[in-house]
């Protein structure tokens, strides 16, 4: 229950308004047992009607006096009515503090859900690059979207089951043994084995609640991934595969939420049932001590007293079902805290500076990088010198794109260490140095919004005229103006309304509307057509004016007039020189040349 509980942390509750919720949460039980408590003169008046007998019970106290006394001066029709209308009115404030009590936890349950919520996508976003290569995307989203719902069910279960529905049935039991502690303490005694029988319902549901979240993620991630590679199905004929597979994924998940829903629908007629065996056991009780005038029990009591057992019955059913869903929830809760404590590896120093600007040089002091033990790079000695354009070469695999990766800590060195400006780059702070670069990918990345907010990404202060701008230095502005909207288009979901070079154009524009000093430019032509290659690569040539640019070569062809070209091979640099130079030398690079058949 400690995880349970554990989510509240993640919102602000008022102690006032959580002490206002349990006194109306009492109040309603308060008024619905002066309503229940009301049956037991009514019953008095129906028995004993006009005659001179006294209304003995304990079920209202003072209450009584008062019938009786408009009972001797009107008659037992004018009190029977007065008794119907204190019913009544019971009954009604009963309510209104019920509905005060909902009014006021409703926005905390929702609180609750809305906060988890932000608190993990804000999680999500602090978390390094290297995670989401370890996890599927669809068992992420599947606990953004189906745990935040268990999460949402396991805080009105919370909310009501561990302290309205607890407050109602200790409220009651405590009139029953005030109306009778010997047929109370019978009743008490019965309903640990009522408990017991639940629970043991209950505490299969935590691992099957985990077993389906899991399920269902497989599933949601087999689903993003047939809308993410539509055209590769088509194109091998594998739709009749990919159907079954999502079949047999399907139906595990449906297989276990059968077994999860038919076990979490046993308790509530598991339930009914014991409460009905249980009222069976309080009728021959209560009756027993009645007949034989025991004096535990008044006679007119005895009716009030099954009414309010019947009364119990119900919260004490919500109490099952809410601990159920807890029970469920708890498999929930546990799965969003593996993602609120995953460690944030990629942080601030405790002393980190701003980076406000780059002088001199980015520099690989004998860096080592290795990925679950295994080296990707290997003591890696390079220094970049300002505005000058560095190519890295070599086949796939080499650790090419970890370099660039490394230097706005996508991840950290595993030894050794990488420096502007003569400073460890630990040393500054992250928002402040990955400010003074820009990325462009080879696979281009837009969001679902228009194209002025897609450029505007990293500068969303930018007016109008600057992303004009930046969009004419990228070769886009003509094609966007053109388009119906212009700038306003959407581009659909990951820029699929814009043609390759048109979507790899806006993200050029987005680094040259940021304006860095540092440029990492994964090789951005590679998959285009040549019109489209020629307008992305001018567009390149105009980002890269005046910058240092970090270039990963795919087509080497493109990288020719680099300053230096750092050939990799297994994750160690073993030539380096310009294009000419490393021809020259007859080496690993002449053959990718070759390989590639530049002249």
């Amino acid at each position: 229950m400690k995880n349970i509980f554990g989510i509240f942390k993640y919102v602000k509750i008022e102690k006032g308004k959580l002490a206002f919720y349990i006194l109306c949460s009492l109040l309603a039980t308060f008024f619905s047992m002066v309503s229940l408590g009301m049956l037991s003169p009514f019953m008095q008046l129906i028995i004993n009607g006009d005659n001179d007998v006294k209304i003995g019970s304990k079920a209202v106290g003072s209450l009584v006096k008062y019938i009786q006394h408009l009972r001797d001066t009107n008659g037992s029709m004018y009190a029977l009515t007065v008794v119907c209308i204190i019913i009544l009115i019971g009954n009604v404030i009963s309510n209104v503090f019920r509905y005060v009590s909902f009014y006021i936890s409703t926005p905390v349950r929702n609180n609750v859900y809305s906060s988890f919520r932000t608190k993990l996508y804000n999680k999500i976003l602090k978390l390094p690059v290297g995670y989401f290569s370890e996890q599927k995307k669809g068992d992420l989203i599947n606990r953004m979207t189906g745990d935040m719902g268990e999460i949402y069910v396991t805080a009105v279960a919370t909310m009501e089951g561990m302290i309205k529905d607890p407050l109602t049935i200790i409220g009651y039991i405590a009139y029953m043994v005030y109306l009778s502690p010997l047929l109370s303490l019978a009743l008490l005694l019965l309903l640990p084995i009522t408990a017991l029988l639940i629970g043991k319902i209950s505490k299969r549901l935590k691992k099957q609640g985990t077993d389906f979240s899991i399920a269902s993620g497989e599933n949601l991630s087999l689903l993003e991934e047939t809308l993410g590679s539509m055209k590769v199905i088509k194109a091998f004929n594998a739709e009749g595969r990919m159907s079954e597979k999502f079949r047999l994924s399907n139906g595990k998940m449906v297989r276990i939420l059968n077994s999860m829903t038919r076990r979490r629908d046993l308790a509530s007629p598991l339930t009914e049932v014991l409460g009905v065996a249980v009222l069976c056991v309080v009728l021959f009780i209560g009756g027993y001590l009645v007949l034989h005038a025991s004096g535990d029990l008044e006679k007119a009591d005895l009716f009030p007293f099954i009414a309010v057992f019947g009364m119990v019955i119900n919260p004490a059913k919500n109490l099952s079902n809410n601990i159920s869903n807890i029970q469920r929830g708890l498999g929930a809760v546990a799965r969003l805290q593996e993602v609120l404590d995953a460690p944030e590896k990629i942080t601030d120093s405790p002393n980190a500076v701003p980076l406000t600007s780059f002088n001199h040089s980015i520099e690989f002091r004998n860096v080592t990088f290795m990925y679950d033990d295994v080296p990707v790079l290997k003591n890696i000695n390079l220094k970049i010198e300002k505005g000058k354009t560095i190519a890295l070469a070599g086949s796939s695999g080499a650790g090419k794109s970890t370099i660039a990766d490394l230097i706005p800590r996508f991840h950290d060195v595993s030894s050794g260490e990488i420096l502007i400006d003569g400073v460890n780059i630990k040393d500054y702070s992250i928002e402040s140095l990955r400010r003074q670069m820009s990325i462009v990918t080879q696979e281009p990345v837009l969001f679902n919004d228009t194209i002025a907010a897609n450029i505007a990404m990293g500068n969303p202060a930018a007016d109008e005229d600057e992303v004009k701008q930046a969009a004419s230095i990228a070769n886009a502005h003509q094609f966007i103006v053109n388009k119906e909207l212009g700038y306003q288009t959407n581009v659909g979901d990951r820029g699929v309304k814009l043609s390759g070079g048109e979507r790899q154009r806006v993200t050029i524009a987005r680094a040259v509307l940021q304006n860095p000093p540092i440029l990492i430019l994964d090789e951005a032509t590679s998959s285009l057509d040549t019109e489209s290659e020629k307008l992305v690569q001018d567009a390149i040539i105009n980002l890269m004016q005046d910058r240092t640019s970090i270039v990963i070569a795919h087509r080497l062809s493109t990288i020719k007039n680099a300053d230096e070209i750092i050939v990799l091979q297994k994750g160690e640099i073993i030539e380096r020189g310009t294009h000419d130079a490393l021809v020259a030398q007859n080496g690993f690079y002449k053959k990718l040349v070759e390989m590639q058949e530049i002249k």
